[in-house]
């Protein structure tokens, strides 16, 4: 029962983790589920909402890849969630408020990876996916009514990103877990891609971390745990920091910019932007149920973009773009 994993909660996790019956609440009040603690039902809202299904035909790296094994956005934040529960299960923090971050850190992201996310910002002057994960959380899921989730799971999914300062331990660790999950999933997919070969990662990085991929996501989350047990912290040893920036480093060099994964990005960018400047001149085209939430077409504009999934992209670039077929009656 709910009393028994509340007790669990309070007996059990460390003085310093976030418990959800000290949770900061909601932006409306909630009656009290009797089976799930509010972080569990926070949980649920995510996976059950439209923008955590649209995840699975959004880019993660590779724009429309050929096989069936490539990361999608999805199963990029299903990895992140997982490493993120390992880590918070062994430093006795709040599994569940972790698990709920994990789910919802992406819910805002764009159609073609960060390629999306930066034509979104050259054409609106301002936009990054974790702020509009919130917005989809707090204003866009629901028919407008957003998902009403606590304070601790809004402010993760916030701070999610490299430079982020969550208020919460769980928070931290699901912001650690995103970049051990990215960084690792993208080494493997570049791998099958033809782009890497396993001797082309630095060698210093694969004697510190092991030569696979779960050896190193092994090494980053031991390395954290050792570092942070029984700390109000969460923190990593100074080289396996440093392993990081360099991994990161060496990705950003050889796959995230110059590599033929990014072949198909400068097509999606002229797509996006296309989109983007058909809908200021039709902004009625963009669906009510946007364009309700504010009067600013930059804004209704780039929720409606930021919506869509690869798929639906190239759906409405086709319906607005591409001249259709004459059909004698």
């Amino acid at each position: 029962m709910k009393e028994d994993y509340l007790r669990f909660e309070k007996e059990y996790l460390m003085p310093f983790a976030a418990h959800s019956y000290d949770t900061l609440g909601r932006q409306k009040p909630l009656e009290p589920c009797p089976l799930r603690t509010e972080f569990q039902r926070d949980r649920d809202r995510i996976v059950h909402c439209k923008s955590f299904r649209r995840l699975k035909h959004k880019t993660q790296v590779f724009l429309s890849p050929g096989g069936d094994h490539y990361r999608t956005r999805l199963t990029h934040t299903l990895e992140v969630t997982q490493i993120a529960r390992t880590i918070s299960r062994a430093l006795l923090l709040n599994e569940d408020l972790t698990e709920a971050i994990g789910l919802g850190h992406d819910l805002g992201h764009t159609p073609f990876g960060h390629a999306g996310e930066r034509v979104l910002n050259k054409m609106t002057g301002h936009f990054a996916h974790n702020e509009q994960s919130l917005r989809v959380v707090e204003v866009l899921e629901e028919d407008g009514q957003g998902l009403n989730l606590t304070y601790e799971v809004r402010d993760g999914i916030l701070h999610h990103k490299l430079d982020g300062t969550p208020c919460t331990l769980e928070g931290k660790v699901a912001s650690f877990a995103d970049r051990i999950a990215y960084l690792n999933h993208d080494i493997d997919d570049a791998m099958r891609a033809g782009i890497l070969d396993e001797e082309d990662i630095p060698k210093d990085i694969n004697a510190l971390l092991g030569n696979k991929k779960g050896q190193k996501i092994n090494s980053f989350v031991t390395d954290i745990v050792e570092q942070s047990y029984g700390k109000p912290e969460i923190r990593q040893s100074p080289r396996y920091a440093r392993a990081m920036t360099d991994l990161r480093d060496f990705m950003f060099e050889k796959v995230y910019v110059k590599s033929a994964a990014k072949t198909e990005e400068e097509r999606a960018t002229h797509m996006l932007e296309l989109l983007y400047q058909y809908y200021l001149v039709y902004p009625m085209l963009v669906p009510e149920g946007y364009r309700k939430n504010t009067e600013d077409k930059k804004v209704f504009i780039a929720d409606y973009i930021a919506g869509m999934s690869d798929n639906y992209a190239l759906k409405m670039f086709r319906e607005h773009f591409v001249p259709k077929a004459w059909e004698e009656n």
